[in-house]
């Protein structure tokens, strides 16, 4: 009886660090090349909205996905993801800020 259940407790660890090691995320790594432009790089320029990063977590925009676009009092924002639209909403003044300096500059 000792031997099964030590038999059960290896196979079910074994199934579990298989289980374990499929849902690792996958992180993958752009490659530059000359005269190609990224997808969040062509989207940004397409619309002159000024920012290519989320500017609330400064991750490049498109690298999570499609970018989440939105209109906050007139102005056009872009966050990596809609998880940082959370934190937007809690000092959206502190970011619009940051969009229209890099829009000026531009």
């Amino acid at each position: 009886m000792k031997k099964s259940k030590t038999t059960f407790t290896i196979i079910a660890m074994a199934g579990l660090a298989v289980f374990a090691a499929s849902c690792k995320e996958q992180k993958t790594t752009a490659i530059d090349v000359p005269g190609e432009t990224s997808a969040a790089t062509a989207e940004a320029t397409d619309d002159n909205y000024p920012l290519l990063t989320c500017v609330v977590s400064g991750e490049d925009l498109g690298s999570m996905g499609d970018a989440y676009v939105f209109e906050h009092e007139g102005s056009k924002v872009k966050l990596c993801c809609k998880s940082c639209l959370k934190d937007f909403n809690k000092e959206p003044g502190k970011y619009l800020k940051v969009i229209e300096e890099a829009r000026n500059k531009s």
